[in-house]
Formats: structure tokens, C-alpha cells, sequence
């Protein structure tokens, strides 16, 4: 475990590879990562200006209950639109953001390093989506507890985005095929299965999908589309990662157990 957790640094291999963690391993990492201990400081930050703020109990639980429907919907439209789009890597003022946000946690989903959003990317947008929405509701007590959802539901989020990448085998099955289902789309198809703890939204918008057997494997799921082509014509994300794009992990075994694995489920 020393050498799997204690490898603070990207440039001499990978630090916190979930391929080789067991569920010990992760809960250590989690609760110890910087950007999680950040998220709880700010959700106890939260509830406290929710409290100074208070706005009532029917306010404040509305407010922080139309967040949880809202919130996947977000996701799924950045997701798919926006980090899986092709307009941040073709700016050289976005290629860096692009890079770090999502196209390093595609080139290599085991890295925990990159699996967690950037907070100075993450929190903006959550304040964003759930602040005016507390906001109209009731005043700066209720978009206080707006956000503090939001903020809670993502570490809710990066957890289970951390056991769908963990060399684990979830004992419950609902874990085990939402599980399947992330692994589809970072090792057969990335255009699908966009959600992380639900596919609600991914059913709604066509987008979802069960197994390898249900579309061909995409030449582009660890590159999103930035193959040495767009790096020669959009060279910015390439000159940030030092080395063209891969068109797989280092270290990545071969798709037909993965597969395999995810037709069982």
C-alpha cells in the first residue's frame, strides 16, 4: 500500500493507481485527499451559513431537494457536451483546462490523481448551477444549502467514480452494473453511459447502453477524439502532456476480460 499511496508525483509513474488498490486502500485514500478534505470543510462551512441564513425548513429542504434531480442533468450536459466536445483542446487558452479536467482521466482511468474534478473548476460550476437556484427559492439561506448539496452529492459522486475504477468486485449488484456500465464507456465506447451513479438521464437522451455486444469499440475511448491528427493541427494538449496520444493506458490488459467481466453483470 506505501508505494501505491505515498507516490505523490505524476511524472515518475502513476500515484494512487486504483488498478492496484483494494477497498481499504481507497477509503484511506479518500478521506486523506485534498480536494475531498476541501469539499467537507466547505459542506460544514455550508451548513453552517444555512443555518445563519436560515430560511425555514420548507425552503431549505426544497431548495436542497431540487438539487438532487438536478444535479445528474448538469453532469450529463457537461459530460457529454462540453468535456467530451471538441472546442476546449482546439484554444490554446483552454487546451491546459481541457487536459487536466478530463482528457488525462480518459488516457488513464486507473489514476486518481486526475479522476477527481479540478476544485477550481469543480466548485464555480457548482455555485453556478445551485446557487441561483437556492437563490430564487429563498434567499442566500436557501442557495447556502443548495450548494452544500451540490458539494455533498459530488463527493457522493467522486466516491462511487473511485469504486467504478478500483480493482474491486462490489457485493451489491446494483454497484456491480452501474459499475459495468463507467467501464463501457472509458474502455469500449465513450459515447454512452455518461452518468456516474445513475443512467436515468443517459436512457432519457439515448445515450445508454448495457454491453460491448450493443455497438462496435471506439477507436477514439482513451483519446476523445484527440488522436495524432487534432495533436498535429491543435498541438497545445500534446505539448502539456510532453507525448502524443495514446491509444490506450499504460499497463492496460486486454479488453476481451474486461468484456468479458461486463457481460456477466
Amino acid at each position: 500500500m506505501t508505494n501505491t499511496l505515498n507516490n505523490a508525483s505524476l511524472r515518475t509513474g502513476r500515484s494512487f493507481d486504483l488498478g492496484k488498490m483494494n477497498l481499504r486502500q481507497l477509503w484511506i485514500a479518500y478521506l486523506t485527499y485534498p480536494t475531498i478534505l476541501l469539499y467537507f470543510s466547505l459542506i460544514v462551512v455550508g451548513i453552517a451559513l444555512t443555518a445563519h441564513f436560515f430560511a425555514g425548513w420548507a425552503t431549505t429542504l426544497l431548495a436542497a431537494g431540487i438539487v438532487i434531480p438536478v444535479y445528474p442533468l448538469s453532469w450529463y450536459l457537461l459530460h457529454r457536451y462540453v468535456l467530451h466536445g471538441d472546442a476546449l483542446y482546439k484554444s490554446p487558452v483552454t487546451a491546459g483546462l481541457w487536459k487536466r479536467i478530463h482528457f488525462d482521466h480518459h488516457q488513464d482511468p486507473h489514476l486518481l490523481d486526475v479522476l477527481f474534478g479540478a476544485p477550481f473548476t469543480t466548485l464555480p460550476t457548482i455555485a453556478a448551477i445551485t446557487g441561483p437556484i437556492g437563490w430564487l427559492i429563498g434567499g442566500p439561506g436557501a442557495a447556502c444549502a443548495a450548494f452544500t448539496m451540490g458539494v455533498t452529492i459530488t463527493c457522493i459522486y467522486e466516491f462511487f467514480h473511485c469504486i467504478q475504477h478500483l480493482n474491486y468486485k462490489p457485493k451489491s449488484a446494483w454497484i456491480q452494473r452501474m459499475k459495468a456500465r463507467h467501464v463501457l464507456h472509458h474502455f469500449h465506447d465513450e459515447d454512452g453511459n455518461y452518468g456516474i451513479t445513475s443512467f436515468t438521464i443517459d436512457r432519457i437522451f439515448g445515450s445508454y447502453y448495457v454491453d460491448a455486444k450493443a455497438r462496435p469499440r471506439s477507436p477514439t475511448v482513451f483519446n476523445l477524439g484527440y488522436d495524432l491528427t487534432q495533436a498535429q493541427r491543435y498541438p497545445w494538449v500534446m505539448k502539456l502532456t510532453g507525448s502524443p496520444p495514446r491509444d490506450r493506458p499504460d499497463g492496460a490488459r486486454s479488453d476481451t476480460p474486461r468484456q468479458s467481466a461486463d457481460k456477466s453483470l
